[in-house]
């Protein structure tokens, strides 16, 4: 009862919890302050400075420890991380995020509302908070089948939902700007709530037109001139650090006192190997401090600036009212977290999830989403000239050449040339059982025999294949459907590596270490086989992309991303 409350914030009755001597991170007054926390009913309910003081059931000293809000990821996808969402709280809730805004657009791809629903009742119950932006470009473009379509009406579904806080990126910038009808009904259905953006270069008049349709926020900036005009247009900046695209440290120096308040830490993609290795928005305020951020200004970034953003208004401040989401740390210059409270309750310690932390949580079955249509499925690309247009990839990029190459030509049909780095490539709809197949040419992965395919391909997520011979192409994608999704790598009709991703697809049912390993495997594999790319099955998963330049290939044909059209394989033009 609020009473009660208030008694206990008087000082008239004894708090939950009390962290006894310890130095505040005060995101409101950007101070430091050594106080007491008081923690009753899940609320810090008070701030004792010295002199004063709070009786409470349970009392910690801190001893001269900084305890600061829980972090927060501004925009993510969790199917990056490729586990389960019990299993990721498992592994960014010791490192101090608390809350996370989660854009599920690769699983609504997959599965449309039945996939959102499914993040949703899987990520109740943990000691993270699952916060969803409702995905508005599912399909992302009409070049390729996705799973589902949602429409206008299913995002006001989900919007009735607490957890569901607006409308995610709008990548469609040009529907945005030619007004497209379907694409106007999705802004207008957000009435009051935020709106992600995704307009990467976007400037100008047509930046304008963006903003003014309510669009908030962009996390595509890769330069501070980008970011300086959008912040000065009113959009929040959401400075990203993933696996992928990495732009806190060109970005850093558009933060300054005056302008900090309007800007926040995002991962948008982080893989296992990043989470393990590196952490989660602890390790972006780690580094952001080191290449000269305020460790205040830092700490603000990743915590209240998001919570005011999304309107959460009882998160990202230790003071009276805010929930008890505390992080416990020992150095303000490179914050390692020491201990992690969520709604005043410990749930993390020394690095590690305790036991009794995730109390509801539990596994939600979810139907296979490996629909192939297995009699038409055919890899053979009868010639029609000896000249082909060649997805050339750049490494550590997910933008790609367009090449034209001459065609090795056997039996009157192309096929890869592997004394000249060009494989075959095949993109296969795995939704729909249409049987649709995408086929092309890729220059620049380096396999000397074998084949590699995956279920993770965005943004529709068809099964993408990369291969030396038809033989290991089919090998490989036979064994992705057969693990009701995942990634594998075949050479001699035998699978060297594989990682099972039964969840849509795109997520593991096992141990975020285990899925670590097995995406070291699957590089190995491919390494031994020749591969030259870092890491392969995350290259091709852009390769079906066709909303990144140059060139692409969807389940539907080969994509000009620069004139966005189809274009024939053969020929110059």
């Amino acid at each position: 009862m609020l009473e009660d409350t208030i008694a206990v914030a008087r000082g008239e009755a004894p708090a939950d919890l009390l962290l006894r001597g310890g130095r505040v991170v005060n995101t409101l007054a950007g101070e430091v302050m050594a106080a007491d926390v008081a923690v009753y009913d899940g609320r810090v309910v008070g701030l004792a400075r010295p002199g004063e003081s709070y009786q409470a059931r349970q009392v910690v000293d801190l001893d001269g420890s900084y305890v600061c809000p829980g972090f927060m990821d501004a925009h993510v996808h969790l199917e990056s991380s490729m586990v389960h969402p019990a299993e990721f709280a498992r592994a960014v809730v010791p490192q101090g995020t608390t809350a996370v805004v989660a854009d599920p657009h690769e699983i609504a791809n997959v599965f449309g509302l039945y996939g959102i629903r499914y993040i949703m009742e899987s990520s109740a119950g943990l000691p993270l908070d699952v916060y969803i932006m409702a995905p508005s470009c599912v399909p992302a473009t009409d070049l390729e089948t996705a799973g589902a379509v949602l429409s206008a009406s299913d995002l006001a579904l989900l919007l009735h939902d607490d957890r569901v806080l607006g409308i995610a990126e709008m990548m469609n910038y040009p529907g945005v700007l030619f007004r497209d009808p379907l694409v106007m009904e999705k802004i207008v259905v957000a009435g009051n709530r935020p709106i992600d953006g995704h307009a990467p270069l976007l400037s100008g008049q047509d930046l304008n037109a963006y903003v003014v349709a309510g669009i908030g926020s962009d996390h595509e900036c890769t330069t501070v001139a980008e970011a300086q005009e959008k912040l000065g247009l009113g959009m929040r900046i959401f400075i990203r650090e993933g696996t992928t695209a990495r732009d806190l440290e060109p970005l850093l120096p558009l933060v300054t006192p005056l302008n900090a308040r309007r800007c926040a830490f995002c991962t948008d993609d982080r893989h296992p190997a990043d989470l393990l290795n590196e952490g989660h928005i602890d390790s972006i305020i780690r580094q952001a401090i080191r290449l000269g951020c305020p460790p205040i200004t830092a700490i603000q970034m990743a915590t209240l600036n998001p919570a005011e953003y999304f309107g959460l208004h009882h998160h990202g401040a230790v003071a009276p009212d805010f929930v008890a989401d505390l992080v416990v740390f020992d150095d303000l210059q490179a914050p390692v977290v020491r201990q992690v409270y969520k709604a005043g309750r410990l749930v993390a310690e020394n690095g590690v999830l305790l036991p009794t932390a995730i109390t509801a949580a539990r596994r939600i079955p979810i139907r296979s989403s490996m629909n192939v249509d297995w009699l038409g499925l055919d890899f053979r690309i009868p010639a029609q000239g000896d000249r082909i247009k060649v997805i050339g990839v750049i490494p550590d990029q997910i933008v790609t050449q367009k090449l034209v190459l001459p065609a090795r030509i056997q039996d009157g049909l192309a096929v890869a040339d592997v004394d000249h780095d060009i494989l075959k490539m095949a993109v296969v709809e795995r939704h729909m059982a249409s049987g649709n197949v995408g086929l092309g040419f890729v220059q620049g992965v380096g396999l000397k025999r074998g084949a590699m395919a995956s279920s993770v391909a965005h943004d529709s997520h068809n099964i993408v294949i990369i291969g030396a011979n038809d033989g290991d192409m089919m090998t490989a994608c036979i064994e992705v459907v057969r693990m009701r999704g995942g990634q594998a790598v075949v050479a001699d009709d035998e699978v060297l590596a594989r990682l099972p991703l039964p969840i849509a697809g795109l997520m593991s049912e096992e141990p975020l270490e285990k899925v670590r390993a097995g995406n070291e495997a699957l590089a190995r594999a491919a390494g031994d086989l020749g591969c030259r790319l870092r890491d392969p099955m995350m290259a091709m998963a852009f390769l079906a992309l066709p909303v990144i330049p140059a060139l692409k290939l969807t389940d539907r044909g080969l994509v000009d991303v620069t004139r966005f059209e189809f274009v024939p394989l053969f020929g110059e033009e």
